[in-house]
């Protein structure tokens, strides 16, 4: 039952920790569809990420786990891949409490969006924050399955 449990806790342990990465992963799907959809309807980047409509404001007030959303580059051209930075709180996987105070700290994951020849976007998961104020990668056990390389 010992050599059971040493094997099996770490493991629950890292799937709790996977399944809370689904909150900052729907914010990132969200996102991507807004974008997506902006670049659509308008045939291109517009001159400011800000204009794109995606919620970019810090979330410790609603949120233990998504700190918040950043968008770069901050004033995308054409040709440019554009990333959607989720910062997620290190309380998640560093074993302290979370609360919706000040964060403990932040890794990161994102999408990579370019566009192709037709308009459309092409969108990949990258294990790695791409925002300035962070560079914290997530490890790759914590990251959902299609970012995990």
């Amino acid at each position: 039952v010992g050599i059971l449990a040493a094997i099996a806790l770490p493991a629950y342990q890292d799937y709790i920790v996977r399944s809370k990465t689904s909150e900052p992963l729907a914010a990132l799907a969200e996102a991507k569809t807004t974008i997506s959809e902006y670049v659509a309807a308008n045939g291109g980047f517009p001159a400011a990420a800000t204009s794109f409509g995606v919620n970019t404001a810090f979330r410790s007030a609603e949120s233990e786990i998504l700190e918040r959303i950043v968008i770069t580059p901050a004033a995308p051209e054409a040709g440019d891949i554009l990333y959607i930075t989720a910062e997620v709180d290190q309380c998640v996987w560093n074993g302290t409490t979370c609360t919706t105070s000040a964060a403990s700290g932040t890794g990161a994951f994102s999408l990579s969006g370019s566009t192709n020849a037709d308009g459309s976007m092409r969108w990949a998961c990258v294990p790695k924050g791409q925002s300035g104020a962070t560079t914290n990668a997530m490890a790759t056990k914590y990251l959902p399955a299609n970012c995990r390389g």
